[in-house]
C-alpha cells in the first residue's frame, strides 16, 4: 500500500518499494503535511502531524498532573511508576508496566505466556499488527509462531477458534481490528471467543492500543472490558495523543516478569517523564472526551454517505456504515492517487480538508482511506460535512 507510513501514524507496512516510489511517497507526506499546518478545517489533528512547539506545549500545566518537584524518574522509578499504578486502576488490573513500545511490550507478554504454557504458537489474526507492521518480530525476536485463525476482514469467531486445526498457547485479540476499519465484535462475541480460548487451555492476551475509545461499542467501562483477558496492552499515543509509550497490564507475576525482559529488550530507559508526562496528560484530557469522539464519528459517517450519494457517488462506502470507534474507512470506485489528490487540492483551494490521511490502492480502480474524528472533528455539522463532500467530489477526476 502507498504511503503509510504517514498513515495514522502507524509504522510502514513491508513491502519493498523502489527509490523512486520512496521519494515519491516522501515528497507526498511532506506535502500532504503542509496542507495540514495550513487549512482552517480538519476532522482531527494528530500530534505527528504538528510542529516540536506544538508538542511540547501538550505538557502544559502538567503541575496538575504530578507533583514537578518530586525527584525525577531513573530507570523506570517515580513518575514512571505512578503512570503504571494509575493504569493498572483503570484497566482493573493487579499492575501494570510502561514499555517505550506497543512492539516491545507485546513481545514481552506473549513471549512470557509462552513460558507459561509451554506452546510458543500464538493464534492471531492475519490483519494483525504483527503480521502486517512489525517485519516477523514475534518470530525473528522472540521465537514465537504466529498462526493465523483467519485473514477475514472481520474478528475471529469462536467456532473458528473452536475449530482451528493447531494447538496454540495464546489467543491474541486486536481490539479494535485497525487494518479492518477499526472493527469490534459484540459483547457476546467478544465473550464466546474468549470462553472458547479457554475451552482450549490457552491464555488471552488484548492487543488493545486502541482499547480505550471501545467502551461506547461494547457499552461497558474499560476494567469489565480488560477482565475478559489475561493480559492487555494499551497505547498511550495513538488516541491518547502522548509523545509514545505503552502499557502491559495483567497479573502482577506476570508484570513483574514482562519487567525483567523490559530490561533485556533494551526498554529500561534511563529517564522516561516527558513521555510519561505526556501520558499522563492524555489520561487525565483526552481520555474522557473518546465517547463523544466516537458519537459524532457517527454523525460524521452518515453525513458522508449522504454527500457521496448527493455527490453522484453512490457506490462510495463507510465502513463499518455505523462506526464502532471514532475512526473508519471510506472507500471510492477511483485510482488512490486520484483520491490523494483532490484531497490535497481541497484543502489547498478551500483551507478545508476532509480527507488528511493517505489514499491507498484496495483493489484495480478502488481507492481507501482512514477518517478519524477528535476534538476538531465536533464543530463540523452534517451539513458540514456534505457540503465538503461536494467541494471533494468537484475536484475528483474518476
Amino acid at each position: 500500500m502507498s504511503e503509510t507510513a504517514a498513515r495514522g501514524g502507524t509504522a510502514e507496512r513491508t513491502e519493498p518499494a523502489g527509490e523512486e516510489e520512496r521519494e515519491r511517497r516522501r515528497r507526498l507526506r511532506e506535502r500532504r503535511v503542509a496542507v495540514h499546518r495550513d487549512v482552517r478545517r480538519v476532522l482531527a489533528r494528530p500530534g505527528f502531524i504538528t510542529t516540536l512547539r506544538e508538542r511540547i506545549a501538550l505538557l502544559d500545566g502538567a503541575d496538575g498532573l504530578y507533583d514537578l518537584d518530586a525527584p525525577s524518574d531513573m530507570y523506570g522509578n517515580g513518575i514512571v511508576e505512578a503512570l503504571e499504578e494509575k493504569t493498572a486502576a483503570l484497566l482493573g488490573t493487579e499492575a501494570a508496566a510502561f514499555f517505550p513500545t506497543g512492539t516491545m511490550a507485546q513481545q514481552v507478554a506473549l513471549r512470557c505466556w509462552a513460558g507459561r504454557t509451554g506452546d510458543p504458537a500464538v493464534a492471531l489474526h492475519g490483519l494483525a499488527h504483527p503480521e502486517v507492521h512489525e517485519r516477523d518480530a514475534l518470530s525473528r525476536v522472540s521465537g514465537l509462531r504466529p498462526v493465523r485463525v483467519t485473514s477475514e476482514p472481520r474478528l475471529p469467531t469462536a467456532d473458528e477458534v473452536r475449530g482451528f486445526e493447531e494447538p496454540f498457547g495464546a489467543l491474541m485479540l486486536e481490539l479494535p481490528l485497525r487494518d479492518a476499519g477499526y472493527l469490534l465484535p459484540t459483547w457476546e462475541e467478544l465473550t464466546d471467543v474468549v470462553e472458547a480460548a479457554r475451552e482450549r487451555d490457552a491464555v488471552v492476551h488484548f492487543d488493545g492500543a486502541r482499547l480505550w475509545e471501545c467502551t461506547v461499542h461494547f457499552g461497558r467501562p474499560l476494567a469489565e472490558i480488560a477482565g475478559l483477558a489475561d493480559s492487555v496492552y494499551v497505547s498511550f499515543y495513538k488516541s491518547l495523543k502522548g509523545y509514545g509509550g505503552a502499557a502491559l497490564a495483567g497479573p502482577r507475576t506476570l508484570v513483574e516478569e514482562a519487567k525483567a525482559w523490559r530490561h533485556r529488550y533494551g526498554g529500561q530507559l534511563f529517564q522516561q517523564f516527558p513521555t510519561v508526562l505526556s501520558a499522563l496528560a492524555g489520561l487525565e484530557r483526552e481520555l474522557p472526551r473518546l465517547p463523544g469522539y466516537v458519537a459524532h464519528a457517527r454523525v460524521v459517517a452518515a453525513a458522508l454517505r449522504e454527500g457521496f450519494t448527493a455527490a453522484g457517488l453512490p457506490w462510495a462506502r463507510v465502513h463499518p456504515e455505523v462506526p464502532h470507534t471514532h475512526e473508519f474507512q471510506v472507500w471510492l470506485p477511483c485510482d488512490a492517487d486520484a483520491a490523494g489528490e483532490a484531497a490535497l487540492r481541497q484543502g489547498e483551494e478551500t483551507g478545508t480538508m476532509l480527507f488528511s490521511r493517505p489514499w491507498d490502492p484496495a483493489g484495480p480502480g478502488i481507492a481507501v482511506t482512514e477518517v478519524g474524528v477528535e476534538a476538531a472533528g465536533l464543530e463540523w455539522t452534517a451539513d458540514d460535512v456534505k457540503a465538503a463532500v461536494g467541494e471533494f467530489a468537484a475536484r475528483l477526476k474518476l
